[in-house]
């Protein structure tokens, strides 16, 4: 059910001057022109460019209220605010203040966030944030129109930079947490390297109510040194893994239909199937399934609910090709870590020759040369015989790799060469995988158009 507050009341949550008719509902916020639907409230943001001047166009495409910095002559009522971000993101706070359900739990990590989410919002029938709407702009927009009467609220936190995270549990306190993996994602912008990273996705426990629990995988050392940290201390951290109370075995692969594996709990096994492929996804599901246990959510429920999530176009969806081959598309972003995982996905399937079209990973600073010569070297040791790469650090990976590695400067080059994309052979097993700047659904497409079987 969704009982909206009206303008009126924004208004007075908020601290906003409201000019015009207070009874109206907004149906969603608006940020965007392009993404705008009748009904909405758009939010004018001052960033690069200045919402202000697409308010006009907004109120044309069917926006039927401002939030606003100063009044517009627009035939509309108007929220006026001092600072639009930060009167969107109040109006969030206030909206999950007042539907705030039994569960709310926060999500960050260096890869997997999106597919945790899903599996973590569907093993407790919880409400989640949209796509990746996940940072200080998209998480609040969404939050402002959440539901009333939901299980459970699933919050997908990322961030770039340090503080991000902070702020996102200052809008929405978890009550519970989950932590993927911390990797190397966004490394050029930590003076303090991986450790710096793992303070930032650390913003998330410290943002914890008190009392609260939050998983993460039992081999990573940097999440075992985020629990030891003083600023941890109010929270219970519980590692899943071998050798802990909570973990997974008897993994088997699917092949096409997905991954089967056992939970393990202090007290019972419960049996999961997946329809996500990869040991990845296996261990993304019980970190998900652990902390909606200890939330208190039926066991059963919890299996059955992992077991609806489908595959999403850029992560993982699985294409039959010709020639018995399969096209695995991982094309929404990758870090180090994403596209070693996807690799050992690809390898579970049935098929010709197992290769990768990877465009490459950014925001790695220094270290850009090192970490995708190490890609290369284990995309290698992994067992693929062939991989194409695209982008700035195309020839580091391709050396790692060693020989059948084909470097290029950029999609439109490994289109049009005779030895790029139209050189892969059909039957083959292919994994499409690249940060999101080589928009690699590119290469999905032109594969799917070329080899595809309808």
């Amino acid at each position: 059910m969704t009982v909206l507050f009206n303008l009126e009341q924004v208004a007075s949550l908020i601290g906003a001057e409201l000019k015009g008719d207070g009874s109206v509902f907004p149906a969603a916020l608006s940020i965007d022109t392009r993404t705008l639907e009748p009904g909405d409230c758009f939010v004018a943001l001052r960033a690069d460019r200045d919402g202000h001047a697409f308010a006009a166009r907004a109120v044309e495409l069917g926006a039927e209220s401002l939030l606003v910095d100063h009044a517009l002559e627009l035939p509309v009522p108007q929220l006026l605010v001092p600072n639009t971000l930060a009167a969107m993101q109040a109006w969030a706070q206030a909206r999950l203040q007042a539907v705030r359900p039994h569960a709310v739990f926060g999500i960050t990590g260096s890869v997997g966030k999106t597919s945790t989410k899903d599996l973590l919002a569907a093993a407790t029938g919880g409400w989640k944030t949209p796509g990746n709407r996940n940072n200080i702009l998209g998480m609040p927009q969404v939050l402002a129109t959440m539901p009333v009467g939901e299980a459970a609220a699933v919050l997908e936190m990322g961030m770039s930079t340090p503080g991000e995270i902070k702020r996102l549990t200052e809008i929405a306190p978890p009550d519970f947490g989950l932590v993927t993996l911390i990797g190397t994602a966004h490394l050029e912008n930590f003076v303090n390297g991986e450790q710096g990273i793992a303070e930032a996705k650390g913003e998330l426990i410290a943002g914890l109510r008190r009392g609260g629990a939050w998983t993460h995988l039992a081999a990573d050392p940097w999440c075992a040194w985020i629990a030891q940290q003083p600023w941890a201390g109010h929270s219970q951290a519980v590692p899943v893994g071998d050798g802990e109370a909570f973990g997974w075995g008897d993994v088997a692969s699917l092949g096409a239909r997905g991954e089967r594996f056992t939970l393990r709990t202090p007290d019972y096994s419960l049996p999961i199937e997946l329809k996500l492929r990869g040991v990845h996804q296996v261990r993304n599901a019980a970190l998900a399934a652990v902390i909606a246990l200890l939330a208190s959510f039926d066991p059963d429920r919890v299996a059955d609910g992992l077991a609806t999530v489908e595959p999403e176009a850029g992560r993982g969806r699985l294409h039959a090709m010709a020639g018995g081959g399969w096209l695995l598309d991982e094309s929404y972003n990758a870090s180090s870590d994403s596209i070693l995982a996807c690799a050992e996905s690809l390898l579970e399937l049935k098929g010709g020759e197992p290769m990768a079209v990877l465009g490459c990973i950014r925001e790695l600073g220094a270290s850009a040369v090192r970490i995708h010569r190490e890609v290369g070297e284990g995309l290698r040791v992994l067992g693929l015989k062939r991989i194409w790469v695209y982008g700035d650090f195309a020839r580091d990976m391709a050396q790692g790799f060693g020989p059948h590695a084909f470097p290029y400067p950029d999609f439109d080059a490994l289109r049009d060469d005779p030895s790029g994309l139209g050189a892969i052979p059909d039957g083959s097993r292919i994994l499409v995988k690249g940060s999101r700047y080589w928009t690699s659904e590119q290469a999905v497409a032109w594969l799917l158009d070329h080899q595809g079987i309808d």
